[in-house]
């Protein structure tokens, strides 16, 4: 659901170093919000504040958010804290082979950039839409 970002309770929070927002933000302004924030059921924020912040960074009104019926100081804390603690960063080794991936996605071979060719020609003659 979409909450306004005014009605949005910041408490005190565990992370106090929010990082670079101007990225975050220019992912968020690129993809799209991709998970939402967790507030409780007073809109108080339990997990996202670097969403959060790179939302307000981009001007925007409102946010995606789900709410959570964790009750109590302590769940809610407990749920701020699993969020950041299972995330888990790229190794190089993924890294490697998701830039190389990308690039032969971003620069097709020639071989490629035929096939593509024909098949859009065959989809315009017979009126084929993509799917």
């Amino acid at each position: 659901m979409q909450i306004p970002i005014n009605d949005i309770i910041v408490r005190k929070r565990i992370r106090k170093h929010m990082g670079d927002i101007e990225a975050l933000a220019e992912s968020l302004k690129r993809y799209g919000q991709i998970s939402p924030i967790v507030i409780s059921e007073k809109n108080v924020l339990i997990a996202g504040g670097r969403r959060l912040e790179a939302a307000k960074y981009l001007g925007w009104h409102s946010i995606s958010a789900v709410i959570s019926e964790s009750s109590g100081e302590l769940a809610r804390l407990e749920l701020e804290i699993e969020e950041n603690m299972q995330r888990r960063d790229f190794n190089m080794e993924e890294v490697a082979e998701a830039t190389k991936k990308l690039y032969r996605l971003q620069n097709p071979g020639f071989f490629r950039r035929i096939y593509d060719a024909v098949i859009r020609f065959f989809r315009w003659l017979f009126m084929i839409k993509d799917a």
